[in-house]
């Protein structure tokens, strides 16, 4: 399905065409601006990919046909293609692939630079994939969040807080892969809690997140242990995770009617399963009104501008 928000639009990509426009833009953000490396190939065409886009999936937002927004997905299926998740060579997984229901990953996010004064692209990027999500009964969705540069200090208050409140359960945690950092980074540069707790101040912690880092606090989302410093990306990476029936209360409330309506902890695994299977399915068997109000939430004020339109089939869009 597609959304659109006047002359917006956020859906999977259909094409080959659409595809190469995701990954130009990630050139341009993250070789242009931030610094990433690039081989003589990718600097010729201008774009930015590695051996995991093949399989991958994007969540692309279009203004007047362009790409401006996106998100790479990979699911189970792609990644059993591939060999494994594109975050299995920086965090260790093997907790979260034994979770019995459907799960995926989010990577390379990025907004073109002329639109992230408005948060309107990145709400479309979040609205399509949580429609993405219902749809497909994803469980779990996790990823990595980045800082810029390669040295996690420059981030202490934010990391720490992270470590100190915001862990995952050890059910599913993820743990950092120092071993596979690049030659000459020191492998203590993967701890988090770089500044005792005592030293740790919220707003402080706050201010050097990176918005991306504060919306998935406020989704309810946890965190793995460790951080990754890639220094051929010039980035320092967290690993972030989101169980969908543990979605922040009032996310919950307004996409779904009430605060618990993606299960209780506590509940027995049989009733959480049937709760959540209700939910899941609703953009095939449920009522439309549920997806609207999620939008509507995403969206605010422009939610009114908002239109429903089932995706024409996309090709795959290998390559």
């Amino acid at each position: 399905m597609a959304i659109k928000v006047r002359d917006y639009e956020v859906r999977l990509t259909r094409n080959k065409e659409e595809r190469k426009q995701v990954r130009q833009l990630r050139y341009r953000v993250f070789v242009e601006e931030e610094g990433a490396a690039a081989t003589e190939e990718q600097r010729a065409l201008g774009e930015e990919y590695d051996s995991y886009d093949r399989f991958a999936e994007y969540m692309a937002v279009f203004h007047n046909g362009r790409v401006v927004g996106t998100y790479r997905i990979i699911d189970r299926n792609a990644a059993e293609k591939m060999g494994g998740f594109y975050t299995e060579t920086e965090f260790n997984l093997s907790k979260i692939k034994k979770y019995r229901g459907n799960i995926l990953e989010m990577s390379r996010a990025c907004v073109e630079k002329s639109y992230r004064e408005n948060a309107l692209v990145m709400r479309m990027l979040w609205a399509g994939l949580g429609e993405l999500i219902v749809r497909r009964r994803i469980g779990v969705i996790f990823g990595v969040a980045s800082f810029v540069g390669k040295n996690p200090a420059r981030s202490a208050q934010a990391i720490s807080y992270l470590y100190y409140n915001h862990l995952s359960p050890l059910r599913l945690r993820a743990t950092v892969l120092p071993e596979r950092f690049a030659d000459g980074v020191n492998p203590k540069l993967a701890r988090m809690n770089i500044l005792p707790r005592e030293f740790v101040d919220e707003s402080d912690a706050k201010s050097e997140m990176t918005p991306l880092i504060k919306g998935y606090l406020r989704l309810g989302s946890t965190f793995g242990k460790g951080v990754f410093v890639d220094a051929p990306f010039n980035s320092y990476d967290v690993f972030v995770m989101i169980e969908t029936r543990k979605m922040n209360a009032a996310y919950q409330k307004h996409f779904l009617g009430r605060e618990n309506a993606l299960g209780n902890p506590d509940e027995d695994k049989e009733n959480i399963i049937k709760t959540v299977g209700k939910i899941v399915t609703f953009p095939v068997t449920g009522p439309f009104k549920v997806l609207r109000a999620f939008v509507e939430f995403l969206m605010r004020e422009d939610a009114a501008d908002a239109e429903f339109v089932e995706d024409a089939e996309h090709d795959g869009g290998l390559n």
